[in-house]
């Protein structure tokens, strides 16, 4: 308790420091010099991903009946692919242990069900066979959902985008962590699933043609609509991108273990798709949803019909590095050019209304849950609200990062992290319920730690790209980065857009280019302390930022003196004896060598205890007696059953 009180106490120094001219922050997970605004976001943002009596956070998303996350509770008792696509691809890098093993447990859903023509999807879609290869919308233990299972599954085509994600996720998992045996393991399920996908190939132009609720935020593509009223198959943007990343992503875990043959193979997959991405694309150089066989393009806004943009094969095409800095700045602009893409901050999935869903198709009267400004027309998804934040990153629009923390921000503070968000990012999608958590939510603070230095990781490479504020003089992140067996602490001395300098425990280093570093795994040391030098002039569409925090949380409040101070509480009985067994056995590990991973599971355990105990003791000396006594309680059981979960979890085979 003390200790957590004295983070608080050096937060709240850093910001009165920013406002006096000095403009020091010293927090939990970073550290650092100038905007300090900016450096509290992100430490806050580093919490997400540890148990903290601030925030909801991942802690809360453990099931111990199945050692995994889940995508939350009660109402998302499963995990789902393009729920989890943007806050697992953002927090790989720095996500720790236990995490980790956890998210591998859930992503195995996926792959324990993986389509070979004879599995049956679980619950009312059992009639649905996944064909070989196929991955899922969702999956739990014992069976997957092999297609988009909301509105009329029984139109809809096979999860195609939602396999060329998994497989994206998958393999950024595995070349970060960089276990071979590991690689070998999933190299057949990974294979499969891109086999799957060029099926759908079609050679004339290296697009694929898929049908309905094909697409990753389904069923938003409608597919083509027929002559005789059924829906058919188009050319989806957002497969090929999605797929373009799968394949760079093959191509190093092939390299890794050595496969020359496989290299060769995915290397022409990948030249053929990103050669055929010039067929989706408008004439101003962003791209469509999607185009009919005819050539008809769905998706350019301000046509009579299907005039629309589509934000999703868009900003993916920049945070996966599809296209280059020109036109990432060039599909930038489009974005702000509409500024009915953003009522709240947060991007909408389209805008104007979709006209080409299969529930109206060509209409305007779409009702329910394909009305315009919800769920998957005009909804907001934090998931793609992620990749949107590593786009703006690559442009070098903070701003836009800022205003989206800003509103997830509130929603945290309020225990309301729900998704999607409706009424055009307005409102929770379960606003009756007095809190609400879901993994989606974990992506705006996730792509806000990523961004600021991107992280590419190739089979015996990692290239790192400083997007830091112009208003951040030094950027100290004091939380490790995964690669392999080896943890990177990272420092940038921000003076400009271009790489300067870089050393690496104190050595000079070679740069790999003007804009970024690169990082050889052989060469690099175990602990690796990496010091970035920038320099050159900034452009103009990258703003100074500000010094200090335009609005404080609790405990900000707390430590400037505005709250009560603090009283002990004492753990309830069982949480008590759990919490006395858990310390007592962390003691007796800290004498024996070896037990990295239980060692690491027992810190959170512990940490979910001290972040329980933090949050009673607060409400119990009426730090948030602004709120109602249902929602303080419903706030409180999540700290509870966060900390006896993960202790169950810990126990689960004794």
């Amino acid at each position: 308790m003390n200790l957590m009180r004295t983070v608080i106490i050096m937060a709240v120094i850093g910001l009165t420091a920013g406002l006096a001219g000095a403009a020091e922050y010293q927090g939990r997970y970073l550290e650092g010099n100038g905007d300090t605004e900016y450096l509290q976001m992100v430490d806050q943002a580093f919490g997400f991903f540890h148990p903290n009596p601030d925030t909801p956070n991942i802690s809360m998303l453990y099931y111990p009946e199945w050692d995994c996350l889940i995508e939350g509770f009660p109402s998302w008792m499963a995990w789902w692919s393009q729920n989890s696509y943007g806050p697992t691809y953002c927090s790989l890098p720095f996500l720790q242990e236990p995490w980790i093993t956890f998210l591998q447990n859930s992503q195995d859903m996926w792959f324990n069900n993986q389509g070979d023509g004879k599995k049956h999807s679980y619950g009312q879609f059992a009639e649905l066979i996944g064909p070989e290869g196929c991955l899922c919308d969702c999956a739990i233990p014992d069976g997957a959902i092999y297609r988009q299972g909301d509105s009329r599954w029984q139109i809809h085509d096979w999860g195609f985008e939602f396999t060329a994600a998994d497989v994206v996720m998958q393999s950024e998992l595995l070349l970060i962590g960089r276990d071979k045996a590991a690689v070998r393991r999933y190299l057949p399920n990974l294979e499969r699933a891109c086999n799957f996908i060029e099926t759908r190939r079609d050679p004339k132009n290296g697009l694929f043609l898929v049908g309905p609720a094909a697409n990753l935020l389904a069923p938003s593509y409608g597919g083509i609509k027929q002559a005789d009223g059924s829906f058919g198959k188009g050319y989806l943007a957002g497969l090929s991108v999605t797929y373009l990343a799968a394949c760079d992503r093959m191509i190093e875990l092939f390299k890794l273990v050595g496969d020359k043959d496989k290299v060769a193979l995915y290397e022409a997959r990948r030249k053929t798709t990103k050669n055929s991405l010039a067929h989706l694309l408008t004439p101003e150089g962003y791209f469509v949803k999607t185009v009919e066989q005819d050539g008809t393009m769905h998706g350019v806004l301000g046509q009579k019909k299907f005039g629309y943009f589509e934000v999703a094969p868009n900003v993916d095409a920049v945070c996966f590095r599809a296209v280059d800095l020109a036109q990432s700045e060039n599909i930038y602009d489009k974005i702000a050019s509409i500024p009915q893409l953003r009522p709240y901050d947060y991007l909408i999935t389209n805008y104007p209304s979709l006209d080409d869903t299969y529930e109206d198709y060509g209409g305007t009267n779409l009702n329910g849950l394909f009305q315009f400004g919800t769920w998957v027309n005009g909804g907001v998804w934090s998931t793609m609200e992620a990749r949107n934040i590593m786009a703006y990153y690559r442009v070098g629009r903070y701003d836009d990062i800022r205003k989206v923390n800003t509103r997830s921000m509130e929603l945290a503070r309020d225990y309301q992290m729900d998704a999607p968000l409706k009424d055009f990012g307005n409102k929770v999608w379960f606003d009756d319920r007095p809190t609400n958590l879901c993994y989606d939510a974990l992506g705006i603070p996730a792509a806000t730690v990523r961004g600021l230095l991107e992280y590419i990781y190739k089979a015996d490479s990692l290239t790192l790209y400083p997007h830091i504020p112009p208003g951040i003089t030094e950027y100290v992140q004091k939380a490790p980065v995964r690669w392999g067996d080896k943890k990177i602490l990272i420092t940038v001395v921000n003076g400009g857009p271009m790489v300067k300098s870089l050393t690496v425990n104190d050595e000079p280093w070679p740069s790999a280019s003007s804009d970024g570093v690169l990082l050889a795994f052989e060469k690099l040391p175990k602990n690796a302390r990496v010091r970035i030098e920038t320099t050159g002039v900034w452009r103009d569409t990258e703003t100074k930022g500000r010094g200090a925090a335009e609005t404080a949380g609790q405990g900000d409040k707390a430590a400037a003196g505005q709250l009560p101070e603090i009283k002990p509480v004492e753990l309830p009985a069982e949480m008590k004896a759990a919490y006395d067994k858990a310390v007592a056995r962390q003691i007796k590990l800290c004498a024996e060598p070896g037990h990295d991973y239980e060692r690491a599971y027992l810190d959170e355990v512990i940490r979910a205890f001290d972040a329980y105990k933090m949050r009673a003791a607060r409400d119990a000396s009426g730090w948030y007696a602004g709120q109602k006594s249902d929602k303080r309680a419903a706030i409180l059981k999540m700290y509870e059953d966060a900390a006896m979960n993960l202790w169950k979890g810990l126990n689960r085979d004794e």
